[in-house]
């Protein structure tokens, strides 16, 4: 028997102000609180959630929960799966909570999945080798499902299928059971997407979307050329029935019923007839992930390194979708850069808004690409065009980030942004005179003294030399001011073991200061 699991990603954008500029300029004076209305077009957001809401989301979860409750008796049961993404949460909590409530009620017959992912749909599992955002995201999209669900997520799915071996292993190593990705063939070769494979260095089960089934329903069903147009629940169960394999995942946006394909073309008929035309096939029976992996055991190993990463758009089935033109990398980086400043701040309002720009949806309306994805791309713009986009998103997380700078520059948050814990990649790293490297790194300023204290004087003056200690004290700790007295000491000529004990002394000094400085602004 092959089990069919039917997988739905539900999410809606919060997309960007266009007349952000001339909102700001508008008024008398902006505050943190302010932010939220003026960067984001809530506006036009509302207006295509509450759309969403009436053509799919109310009409596509009564139909299933309908079809749920008819086969609730039987022997075969028919049962789905959601991904839904936290920004969408917030949307249902702000605009609609009847809609919020028609999924809990899905999530009450027992027969419903909830996915895990990215609390704000974002490719943060793509920004650095820990994955500490990353991992963030998914605790908070978690917490969210069972507060709101009483449901545990057991089974990722990743923003846009978003995988490779590495993400598989940081999901391993949060204790999920398996993984859902995109069935490309470049992965697979001569074998088929219709079973349970491992992950490469981890023993994580995958699930692989097989992609041709669920662009025929996501992408073709309303395409009149289309040699299989009309596509009917029959026809669709026939194909179902005639694929071999141990799981055939059908994963589609939930928007496909009703706002993609409108309601006039037949797609909420296709859904309500789909249960049971599958269930006529004695072959076939509905399962969620869950139960497609505790039934069946991995036939073979997927092996995707990083630079193969693979997702679920367009025609590459890569993160190309939202990186890979100029703009899009040059937001990309943008974006990622501005993790350790607005962390900095230790404000949940300022990470909250950068997470907010973290949504794939923003990058993939930069894209330039030409042919079919590019019709895709083009449907999805709220700008219009790809320049528009990058023009958009610039303006408005070039003005986020002066705004994050000039907070850090308080006299309390510059204290404890100086003295905080840099990344590995961040730190300091002491070599000697001939460019060898030494044992001795420091990731903080506190630590950075604790190795003046032993590493060889040689090492000291060599950095002394080039200015390395004032230029990563300035550009990477960000104080300027010790930054300043160091490149004093350096005009001084002073070396040897006098020159440690200066150093050790200044900045002990300011690490006292900074220290009380921190100290104060907590009382």
């Amino acid at each position: 028997m092959t089990d069919i699991c039917l997988m739905f990603e539900v999410h809606q954008p919060l997309r960007l102000n266009r007349n952000f500029h001339q909102d700001v300029l508008a008024r008398p004076s902006v505050t943190k609180n302010d932010l939220f209305e003026l960067y984001f077009n809530n506006n036009l957001n509302r207006h295509i959630f509450d759309r969403a809401a009436r053509k799919c989301y109310f009409p596509a979860n009564r139909i299933i929960l309908e079809e749920i409750e008819r086969f609730k008796e039987e022997n075969r049961q028919f049962k789905v799966s959601y991904g839904i993404s936290g920004v969408f949460i917030e949307q249902c909590k702000k605009w609609n909570r009847d809609l919020l409530e028609s999924f809990r009620k899905l999530a009450d017959t027992g027969c419903v999945e909830f996915l895990e992912e990215t609390y704000y749909h974002s490719l943060s599992s793509l920004f650095s080798a820990e994955r500490t955002e990353f991992i963030e995201q998914v605790k908070m999209h978690g917490e969210m499902i069972k507060d709101l669900f009483d449901f545990e997520p057991k089974v990722f799915e990743n923003t846009e299928c978003l995988y490779n071996n590495s993400i598989a292993q940081t999901i391993a190593n949060m204790g999920y059971k398996a993984i859902v990705t995109e069935g490309v063939e470049r992965i697979l070769g001569w074998r088929s997407s219709n079973y349970v494979y491992k992950a490469k260095d981890s023993s994580i089960p995958i699930l692989l979307r097989n992609y041709r089934l669920s662009d025929d329903i996501g992408f073709r069903f309303t395409a009149r050329w289309w040699s299989e147009w009309p596509l009917t629940a029959q026809k669709f169960a026939s194909w179902l029935a005639s694929a071999h394999g141990q799981t055939i995942c059908i994963f589609i946006d939930y928007e496909t019923f009703g706002e993609h394909h409108w309601p006039e073309s037949g797609i909420h008929e296709f859904l309500k007839w789909l249960p049971s035309e599958v269930m006529k096939w004695q072959n076939l029976n509905w399962n969620t992930p869950s139960e497609v992996i505790d039934m069946h055991k991995p036939v073979g190993e997927i092996d995707i390194q990083e630079h193969n990463t693979v997702s679920w758009a367009d025609l590459e089935r890569d993160p190309s979708a939202w990186i890979s033109n100029p703009m899009q990398r040059a937001s990309y980086e943008s974006l990622k850069g501005l993790e350790t400043l607005v962390k900095g701040l230790g404000d949940k309002n300022w990470l909250r808004l950068w997470r907010y720009f973290q949504m794939s949806d923003h990058l993939y309306y930069m894209s330039i690409k030409g042919g079919g994805p590019g019709d895709v791309h083009s449907y999805f713009n709220p700008s219009g065009n790809p320049i528009d986009a990058f023009v958009t998103f610039s303006n408005i997380i070039s003005d986020f980030e002066a705004r994050v700078v000039q907070e850090l520059q308080k006299p309390e948050l510059a204290a404890k942004w100086i003295m905080r814990q840099l990344p590995k990649n961040k730190g300091f790293t002491f070599y000697h005179k001939f460019a060898k490297p030494t044992k001795s790194e420091a990731s903080s300023l506190k630590g950075f003294s604790e190795e003046l204290k032993s590493v060889p004087i040689q090492s000291i003056e060599y950095h002394i030399e080039r200015a390395d200690f004032e230029r990563w004290i300035s550009q990477v700790l960000g104080d300027k001011k010790l930054a300043q007295k160091i490149g004093e000491i350096m005009k001084e000529g002073i070396t040897g073991e006098k020159l440690r004990k200066i150093l050790v002394a200044i900045i002990k000094a300011r690490t006292k200061q900074l220290v009380e400085i921190g100290t104060k602004s907590e009382l």
